[in-house]
């Protein structure tokens, strides 16, 4: 008698299959290995702010070099408290409002696996930043598009209610965003929080880029409109402020009801945020003077400036980016079938690297865009901008 072999039970996930490296990194990879100019990936390689620098340093070698809290040290913790109810009038307890995460993808991590379900839905709109798409996907949440109206990616408040099922829990908002650089304007906040007070949903916020704003424009945390601070997780972070990429520090302000459960996660899949960088991230929060921000925000505001006009010398014409350190341009000129085509073609071209448009939208769009990161030293942005305008 014979008999069928049983199927091996070493396979990958049902998930693993569909997951390929994120167009980012894919691109970053390939400039590294040509010795290119890197406007990819958003690595932030602007200079630390010393007194950040100083303080990890000495963190160090004071022995700060263990675990921390699970939540991160407390310095850190009231720095973070102070500093929301500072920029935003935002009242926090550190002791049970605030989480300290290894990056703003680990506080997104921590609160979808603390607030989610498989089969829940969550909207996002469209341009939207990739992660926050494969980190639903990664907890088998389903990611509901909103399309936002070119050029100027404007909210459709009448397509956001449309999107709306039964199986919606959460909005999520990235404001200023990556890769469109769009600043959400008051109007626009109140839609969206009338939405999630009718619907009766979370809204998490990504607001790691809150000081990179331009032209006289004010970010507006959704948590400070009346309702919303309940129902509102602020994801934030240094990473981008203080040039800090690579330290993967971020935080989660949010009432108390769901930051247990947040905290519980982000200790199971990353036990603590890095320690002694902690301490340098609260130095920075205490010790810098209120115009490092506003000068942050000018120096970006001429890198954006200078890539604008590299970028319309080489006839890739950009959408300008209201906050945010990224430029989508057209790229309908360059050779190439696809984005990621035109965007490899570039590079080999020019040794200049961008993100393939087509990273940010669903299947079949974004084909003629390319994102190019201004957030670089200024020699290198320098340099970059003029080999596009040769092009």
């Amino acid at each position: 008698m014979t008999t069928t072999p049983a199927a091996s039970r070493l396979s990958l996930s049902q998930l693993a299959p569909g997951t390929i490296q994120s167009e980012i990194r894919a691109m970053s990879v390939a400039c590294e290995q040509m010795g290119g100019i890197n406007l990819a990936q958003g690595v932030c390689d602007t200079p630390v702010p010393a007194v950040v620098e100083e303080a990890a340093i000495q963190a160090i070698r004071d022995g700060h070099n263990i675990y921390t809290r699970l939540d991160g040290i407390g310095r850190l913790r009231n720095a973070i408290a102070a500093k929301q109810q500072r920029d935003y009038g935002l009242v926090y307890d550190p002791e049970s409002e605030v989480l300290v995460a290894s990056g703003a993808t680990g506080g997104l991590h921590a609160a979808a696996m603390a607030l989610l379900n498989p089969g829940d839905e969550v909207i996002l709109f469209e341009p939207f930043y990739g992660y926050h798409v494969s980190t639903l996907k990664s907890l088998r949440v389903s990611p509901v598009l909103v399309p936002l109206a070119e050029p100027d990616w404007v909210l459709d408040l009448d397509a956001l209610k449309a999107a709306i099922t039964a199986k919606t829990r959460a909005i999520i908002v990235n404001t200023p965003s990556n890769p469109g650089g769009k600043v959400f304007s008051l109007a626009e906040i109140q839609g969206v929080a009338e939405v999630c007070t009718a619907e009766d949903l979370f809204l998490i916020t990504d607001e790691i880029y809150e000081y990179f704003v331009y032209d006289g424009l004010k970010h507006i945390s959704p948590a400070t409109l009346p309702g919303m601070k309940e129902r509102t997780i602020v994801i934030s972070g240094f990473s981008k402020t203080f040039s800090v990429t690579g330290w993967r520090l971020g935080y989660v302000t949010a009432d108390r009801k769901w930051m247990g459960a947040m905290s519980y996660f982000h200790d199971l899949t990353y036990v603590c945020a890095p320690s002694a960088f902690q301490h340098g991230a609260a130095a920075g929060l205490e010790l810098l003077p209120p115009s490092f921000y506003t000068e942050l925000a000018a120096a970006h505001e001429d890198k954006r400036r200078r890539m604008l006009a590299a970028l319309n010398a080489a006839g890739m014409k950009p959408t300008t980016p209201a906050g945010a350190y990224y430029v989508l341009a057209d790229a309908t000129n360059l050779p190439g079938k696809t984005a990621a085509q035109k965007a490899r073609n570039l590079l080999a071209a020019t040794g200049v690297a961008s993100v393939a448009g087509s990273a940010f939208f669903r299947p079949g769009h974004g084909e003629n865009l390319l994102r190019f990161c201004f957030a670089k030293k200024d020699h290198d942005l320098d340099e970059a901008c003029e080999r596009l305008r040769r092009i």
